[in-house]
């Protein structure tokens, strides 16, 4: 079958064009932004990839058409594809009816952490032995690709609460039918399709309702939304994860304030020390929630623990993409407040008092609709510096998060000028992070090369970036 993916370069449909490929389709895409690391991944796939959103792309006519989420009525390729009359599908109502059929499906479902939970609970699934084919949103350090079938029974997908695409306005999740599910935690975003957040826990319920009563849901303890969920209606056992409350099934105890080290609790008892190399409060979540849904399906908890050291994070969360000289630079796909704030407050629990740089580019709808703007100058709380990216397009004034910063802010018009600001700025022993879920016109690696051909003497950056 010959299947072209309209939004191909979208971390989920990219993963789709994998899995097709794996089962033997021939796969083309098309998209408007064509860039690494999913751009990279597919054309090693040998993916046939077309830039921009044209009907000739789709001539002559596939057997399918796969619609990425991001098209709308008005697209070009959109409107030829209704007006021919080809075949087409959503890239989650595929993926339920063509990958899933058969398997033991892990869904993992949050406003934070999906990407990183997904991928280390793939991991824990692959040192157990279970080789579990998986579909993350992001690209696996561990495993190099987005996504896989695998030869095991399990397989485990990120499972986003975003709208399923143009002519189906249920949430993703919906199609993926989990037995295990992992709720991870539940705040306002979307803003460009959920009216509030109550709009978010009915999507979140409608999962909730399909795992059956066999099955497993594992939730977020401290989530007081999620318990609000709960409430709703629940017919499947719930085990829940925490740091802070000790009447959980699922508990971590920090032995270190970076997150690098905790020990594992389970229902009373102590199960092992954990050392691992992610940062932060939030990932010691991500790990407890990876760990008990890894238990769900026969993993046992001390031989997960053992696999964390193990574990190297999704691309894009805090990755290091260049150090030299105690100046270290990082690429972390920030798209929420809290995210923001807690991947930053990691960060600070680890260099200490070291300067944090921060360029932000608010790429998310979210982000450019300016629905989190009153709470992102405090989720910078720990950054000294931070060089905002106000694109003529932004439609609200960013200097409202800027001015709030008490003068460690500014606003720069676009890419050039923000990397140049901070290159001026920059001194050994400093932490430089980039923020968006998007391209950032590659900006992390622009900024090495840029440091690298600093003054004379400096000395040079150890690139890991592409």
């Amino acid at each position: 079958m010959r299947i072209h993916i309209l939004g191909i370069c979208g971390t989920f449909m990219g993963g789709l064009a994998a899995l097709a490929r794996q089962q033997g389709h021939v796969v083309e895409g098309s998209d408007q932004g064509i860039y690494p690391p999913m751009s990279t991944q597919l054309q090693v796939l040998g993916i046939t990839l077309a830039e921009g959103y044209r009907a000739e792309h789709l001539q002559p006519p596939p057997d399918l058409v796969l619609v990425g989420n991001a098209l709308s009525r008005g697209n070009p390729a959109v409107e030829h594809l209704l007006e021919s009359g080809q075949r087409y599908l959503s890239g989650p109502q595929w993926l339920g009816e063509s990958v899933l059929p058969g398997r033991r499906v892990l869904a993992v479902a949050g406003t934070h952490g999906k990407t990183t939970t997904t991928s280390l609970l793939a991991h824990l699934l692959e040192q157990a032995g279970r080789a579990p084919g998986f579909l993350v949103g992001g690209v696996p350090t561990n495993f190099g690709v987005s996504a896989r079938l695998g030869g095991g029974p399990d397989f485990v997908v990120e499972a986003d609460e975003y709208d399923t695409a143009f002519f189906d306005k249920r949430s993703k999740f919906v199609h993926y039918r989990p037995r295990v599910a992992v709720l991870n935690n539940l705040e306002y975003d979307h803003a460009d399709i959920f009216p509030d957040v109550a709009a978010i826990q009915r999507q979140f319920h409608h999962l909730v309702r399909i795992v059956p009563a066999g099955g497993r849901l594992v939730v977020n303890g401290e989530d007081e939304r999620l318990a609000e969920v709960l409430a709703m209606g629940c017919w499947t056992p719930v085990e829940r994860f925490a740091i802070d409350r000790a009447d959980v099934e699922w508990r971590a105890e920090l032995e270190a304030a970076d997150g690098s080290a905790f020990v594992l609790h389970h229902r009373g008892a102590v199960v092992g020390r954990a050392r691992w190399n992610l940062l932060g409060r939030h990932n010691v979540m991500n790990a407890l929630a990876a760990i008990a849904a890894a238990h769900a399906v026969g993993v046992a908890p001390a031989d997960a623990l053992a696999a964390l050291p193990s574990f190297a994070s999704a691309k894009r969360r805090l990755e290091v993409v260049g150090v030299a000289g105690g100046i270290t630079v990082y690429d972390d796909f920030a798209h929420h407040p809290t995210a923001i704030a807690t991947t930053l407050a990691g960060l600070r629990a680890r260099v200490g008092g070291a300067r944090i740089l921060v360029g932000m580019e608010p790429r998310s709808n979210s982000m450019r609709l300016g629905a989190h703007a009153d709470e992102l100058a405090p989720s910078l709380r720990d950054a000294d510096r931070v060089l905002f990216l106000q694109r003529p397009n932004l439609p609200w004034d960013a200097q409202r998060v800027t001015a709030a910063l008490g003068g460690r802010g500014d606003t720069a018009p676009d890419v050039a000028t923000l990397l140049a600001t901070l290159a001026a700025e920059v001194r050994p022993g400093d932490h430089v992070v980039f923020m968006s879920n998007g391209g950032f016109e590659n900006a992390p690696a622009r900024f090495v090369v840029m440091i690298n051909a600093g003054p004379a003497g400096d000395p040079p950056i150890r690139s890991s970036a592409p």
